[in-house]
């Protein structure tokens, strides 16, 4: 199998623009739907939130979906039914799973404006138990590395803890990864020789292997054309440069590389999702 990288420009993400609360939606949701951009295998949403001070999502239900934040920077105050009341700040990943069925509240807390990636992705059955996890990423754990921030709970590296060391545990076959890339500084990721649920690639169909990376704005919000930090995404002859806000979906087959390369001249944030 040719690698693939097929761009997702930020100029084309569905957009919303509600004063408290400005919106880019990488998928179809609410009233933004594209039924060419509907998922990516288990993943469901990435919305690139920004919340004004002291405004936020007032309390609400969510069913059958793995839901996690990963705070750009600002505090997010989140509360919810399972007794759950915590303040994430930059570096922190909040993993819900709403299994069954839960609601929660996920508001701005203090002075400033919070910038947050909501995520949402399928679980591999319905009728789980509602369970919350929290995990923390320093800078320098992402500076010019992979951090794995999110992992199946299949995964060796997963603590079933609330809260702990290594990726928040995920009932879904998705994995992330986050950098803090530096200019002229390139990184290789590899794709997984084993699916979520540890079997490896044998036949020539199950070796396809998908990925999905988006760069994170920020430099600010911006509806416009890309800019602010740049990236070049490289694997067997293909290329692709993208911008903040900018993502792309990415093919290729097991143990093969991928490259991503800063190509500007500030740092870049970067996340990788591995998916099935």
């Amino acid at each position: 199998m040719v690698m693939k990288i097929i761009p997702r420009k930020s100029t084309e993400r569905g957009n919303a623009d509600h004063s408290w609360l400005r919106s880019f939606h990488t998928f179809s949701f609410a009233s933004y739907q594209d039924d060419k951009h509907e998922q990516f295998g288990a993943l469901r949403v990435i919305n690139e939130d920004r919340v004004e001070p002291r405004t936020g999502f007032g309390t609400h239900g969510h069913r059958e979906f793995e839901i996690f934040s990963y705070v750009v920077s600002g505090e997010l105050e989140h509360r919810d039914s399972m007794g759950n009341m915590e303040v994430l700040k930059r570096g922190d990943v909040q993993l819900t799973s709403a299994g069954t069925g839960i609601r929660h509240s996920e508001k701005a807390h203090g002075p400033t404006q919070v910038h947050f990636l909501q995520i949402w992705t399928q679980p591999w059955k319905n009728g789980l138990a509602p369970k919350y996890f929290t995990r923390h990423f320093t800078d320098e754990e992402k500076k010019d590395k992979w951090a794995h921030v999110v992992a199946p709970t299949t995964s060796p590296s997963v603590i079933p803890e609330r809260e702990g060391a290594g990726p928040a545990p995920v009932q879904s076959p998705v994995s992330l990864y986050a950098t803090l890339l530096s200019p002229s500084t390139s990184l290789a990721h590899t794709f997984p020789s084993t699916s979520a649920a540890g079997e490896a690639a044998a036949a020539s169909a199950s070796a396809q292997r998908k990925a999905y990376m988006h760069v994170v704005q920020t430099s600010g919000y911006n509806p416009k054309a890309a800019n602010g930090a740049s990236v070049k995404i490289s694997a067997e002859g293909a290329e692709l440069v993208l911008r903040e806000g900018d993502g792309a979906y990415i093919y290729g087959e097991a143990g093969r590389d991928l490259s991503v390369e800063n190509v500007g001249d500030r740092v870049a944030e970067v996340l990788l999702f591995d998916v099935e």
